[in-house]
């Protein structure tokens, strides 16, 4: 019998400092799974903001491009001796030198950067009307380079203010008459 007791206490004795081992590895172990965890998250929400700024970037693209075309449709049905430019972005949604409806732009489009409908303006030197738009977010945009011929100014720019959308039949790119925000205030 004192042999049995024996085996049952030698056969016990390693299986209880086994456990408390496997028990020091396993929160060991859960701690690791926790930091890498972390690790992802942090990178995926950045990822997930660069994407969505991206996005933003893109819609901003297509925005001030319907507003350059809006632009242009308005100074294309200027008949002599009317202004060429509106007065108000409202005046790309109905066109007020005419009787009948006649609309240039759908509605008024939020800046998807900022998310307000509040856009930066550039008007005319002799305040006759509004010749560009920009964004009035300050961040540096992502995009850089590869733009179309249509946004080719925008290379390198530094800010999103200083993407101006307005009528490329007023100004050509570089000229001394282009307009810009460098001060970030409105050319008038």
């Amino acid at each position: 019998m004192s042999i049995s007791v024996q085996l049952r206490q030698s056969s016990s004795s390693p299986n209880y400092h086994n456990r408390h081992k496997s028990t020091g590895f396993t929160y060991i172990g859960l701690l690791i799974v926790i930091a890498l965890l972390g690790v992802v998250s942090v990178a995926t929400i950045q990822v997930g903001s660069i994407l969505q700024r991206r996005s933003a970037e893109e819609a901003l693209l297509d925005i001030g491009a319907e507003y350059q075309r809006a632009m242009v449709s308005y100074a294309n049905a200027t008949i002599n001796g009317q202004r060429s430019s509106p007065q108000s972005l409202n005046d790309l949604i109905k066109d007020p030198r005419y009787p009948k409806i006649t609309r240039h732009l759908r509605r008024i489009y939020d800046d998807p950067l900022t998310g307000k409908n509040t856009w930066g303006l550039i008007y005319a030197k002799d305040n006759n009307g509004i010749i560009g738009i920009y964004s009035l977010s300050d961040q540096k945009p992502i995009k850089i380079g590869n733009f179309s011929l249509q946004f080719s100014q925008f290379k390198n720019k530094s800010s999103y203010r200083e993407w101006i959308f307005f009528n490329p039949s007023l100004y050509a790119v570089g000229s001394e008459s282009y307009p810009n925000t460098l001060s970030g205030q409105s050319v008038r």
